[in-house]
C-alpha cells in the first residue's frame, strides 16, 4: 500500500509541474506588425495577410502611402523622406518594436525607417523587396536587373507630367499577379494608379550603426517577374540578411497566396 500511495503522490507531482510549466509558457506573444505596399499597388493587397495575422493575436498597421489608395498627395511632392516619415509617424503610436514589412518598393522606405528610428525596429522582413546599399536608388537597382521584365520595351510609361510613372495596361496582371485567380487578377486592375516618380530616383542613406545593426529576413519570390529571384539572391547576398525564406509566387504572394505567406510572416516572428 505504502508502494502504491508513493506511486500515487509522484503521479500528482509530474502532473503540477507539467501544468505550472504550461502556465508558465502561455500562448506566444503578441507582435507589431507594420505592413508596407510597393509601387502602383496600395494598402488592400495586405488585406488578407492582415486578418490572418490578427486571428492570431498580432496587431496589424497597413501603411497608406502618399500618393497611393485614397490619398491625394499631388505626385509632385511626393518623395523617399516622404514615404519614410509617413511610417515613422505611424511608429510613434505603438508602444514597443515592431517587425517592419515592405513588399518591393517597401524595402526601400523600411530600410530608411530603420536608419532613423533603430530602437523601433524588431525586425526586418522583405518580401520580394529591394533591398540597398547606402547611396542607392530604386532606380540604380532596377537597371542591375535583366531578368525582369518590367524593363522590357515599352513596359513603363513616363508621363508629360515628368512626376509620375504607368505601366502599360496590358502587362499589369503578367507583371504583379500571374499566378492569382481572375477575381484577384481584377482587384489588382480595378484599384490601379499611376505611381510617383520622384521617390525611385531618391538614394538611401544608410549606417551600420543604425540599419546594420537591425536584423533582416528576405522571403523571396520564386516566380516574380518584377524583381527577378537572381537580384533578390544578390541583394540577400549583399545585404546582410539573417534569414531566408521562400514561396512559390509571383510579385505579390499577399493576392496570390495569403495564407502562405501569413504563416512564414507568423515563423518569422518566433525565430
Amino acid at each position: 500500500m505504502k508502494h502504491i500511495r508513493l506511486i500515487q503522490l509522484l503521479v500528482v507531482a509530474c502532473i503540477f509541474i507539467l501544468t505550472s510549466c504550461s502556465d508558465d509558457a502561455g500562448p506566444a506573444p503578441s507582435k507589431n506588425y507594420v505592413l508596407v505596399h510597393g509601387a502602383w499597388q496600395a494598402p488592400y493587397v495586405w488585406n488578407s495577410v492582415k486578418a490572418n495575422l490578427e486571428k492570431q493575436g498580432h496587431k496589424v498597421t497597413v501603411i497608406e502611402l502618399p500618393g497611393h489608395g485614397s490619398d491625394q498627395t499631388p505626385p509632385g511632392e511626393i518623395t523617399l523622406d516622404r514615404y519614410k516619415e509617413k511610417v515613422i509617424d505611424a511608429l510613434s503610436t505603438i508602444d514597443g518594436k515592431v517587425i517592419l514589412v515592405g513588399h518591393s518598393l517597401g524595402g526601400m522606405i523600411i530600410s530608411s525607417v530603420a536608419e532613423a528610428v533603430p530602437e523601433k525596429t524588431e525586425k526586418l522582413v522583405y518580401v520580394a523587396a529591394y533591398l540597398p546599399a547606402t547611396g542607392q536608388t530604386l532606380n540604380e537597382l532596377a537597371h542591375t536587373d535583366p531578368d525582369s521584365q518590367l524593363g522590357g520595351d515599352g513596359v513603363l510609361i513616363f508621363n508629360n507630367d515628368g512626376v509620375t510613372v504607368d505601366v502599360k495596361q496590358d502587362q499589369l496582371v503578367n507583371l504583379f499577379i500571374q499566378d492569382g485567380t481572375p477575381e484577384v487578377q481584377n482587384l489588382v486592375l480595378k484599384n490601379y494608379r499611376s505611381e510617383p516618380l520622384i521617390p525611385f530616383i531618391n538614394p538611401v542613406s544608410l549606417t551600420a550603426e543604425n540599419f546594420g545593426a537591425v536584423e533582416k529576413v528576405y522571403i523571396r519570390t520564386l516566380k516574380d517577374h518584377v524583381v527577378s529571384p537572381s537580384l533578390q539572391d544578390r541583394m540577400i547576398t549583399s545585404g546582410g540578411v539573417k534569414s531566408i525564406y521562400k514561396i512559390n509566387t509571383g510579385h505579390s504572394p499577399f493576392l496570390s497566396q495569403p495564407d502562405s505567406l501569413s504563416a512564414l510572416l507568423i515563423k518569422i516572428s518566433h525565430n
